[in-house]
């Protein structure tokens, strides 16, 4: 089957959300105020995961998952700094230039060795792999600024109304539509679209949770997992030594924001002491300052 009919038969999918959006008695497309962005997000992810499709036709689907993941990375640090104006540490630029080295030892033999009347074909299916993964960061950095009741249904229901939108027509103008008879064929494009639906919702959600970054550095881990072990692709020393230098680099960010973590909460509480301390002292010279009687200056306390 084409990869733009698979993803809009996963679109469908998500557009049984609407019942429980009904069922909340909330909006289907988000308040107001957010509406646009939320649309924004959808847009993202759709692109995201078009590309993501187009390139396991054109590389091999493991590779072509790992460059996605691993690129998701890099994109993320690189749109921290520039979007939210946030300082990297050392860590993240060694996690940066880690990543980056990763998928160069994976990627650039891989493309030397191909074949010359495929090289561009190939090269193109990388291409698409990167877009994603930069798409895939930029949505989840659009979805940890919403905040609004049921977002991530809401979010899920608007992924399945833009993709169908944008997938129904480009069905029929990019590839010809495959009228599937066969009940396997069917069976493989629901578990297709209920296993994508299951990893959109998880990573939407844990990226509430954790950090984006060690999100996506998780899904390099899996993505590595299983293409070695369950897709038993061939796999090139440049891929294992490309596949250490990234799960290293991704190892030590993550672990640097998880012991970064337990500091946080434990100087939050003293601000607010110190604050609340030195505004009972100014209060208590203030009343003693005041041109007021005893008698007055009892009432007041």
């Amino acid at each position: 089957m084409p990869s733009l009919e698979i993803l809009y038969f996963r679109c469908c999918l998500h557009l049984l959300f609407t019942g429980y959006l009904r069922y909340r008695k909330v909006p289907c497309f988000g308040p107001p105020e957010v509406r646009w962005r939320a649309l924004l997000h959808a847009s993202v992810n759709v692109i995201s995961i078009g590309c993501a499709y187009s390139s396991f036709m054109m590389v091999p689907s493991g590779n072509a998952a790992t460059v996605r993941k691993g690129s998701s990375t890099i994109s993320s640090v690189l749109l921290a700094f520039c979007i939210e104006n946030s300082r990297l540490t050392g860590y993240d630029w060694f996690g940066l230039v880690g990543s980056t080295l990763g998928l160069i030892i994976m990627v650039v033999p891989d493309l030397l060795s191909l074949d010359k009347s495929t090289q561009i074909y190939n090269t193109f299916g990388y291409v698409l792999a990167c877009s994603g993964g930069m798409a895939l960061a930029l949505g989840l950095i659009i979805f940890r600024r919403l905040d609004f009741p049921a977002k991530l249904m809401t979010v899920a229901f608007l992924f399945g109304v833009v993709g169908s939108l944008v997938c129904s027509p480009l069905m029929f103008l990019f590839q010809e539509p495959v009228l599937v008879l066969d009940l396997y064929t069917w069976i493989y494009v629901m578990s297709i679209s209920i296993l994508a639906l299951f990893s959109f919702l998880c990573a939407s959600y844990a990226v509430t949770k954790a950090h984006r970054r060690g999100v996506a550095a998780s899904r390099v881990v899996v993505t590595l997992a299983v293409q070695y072990y369950v897709l038993r692709e061939a796999v090139t020393p440049f891929d294992i030594m490309g596949a250490g230098v990234i799960l290293g680099s991704i190892a030590i960010i993550t672990a640097q924001n998880i012991s970064c973590q337990p500091a946080d909460e434990e100087e939050g509480p003293i601000v607010p002491q110190q604050e609340g301390k030195h505004t009972k002292e100014a209060l208590g010279r203030s009343r003693h300052q005041l041109p007021y009687s005893t008698a007055q200056r009892d009432s007041v306390d």
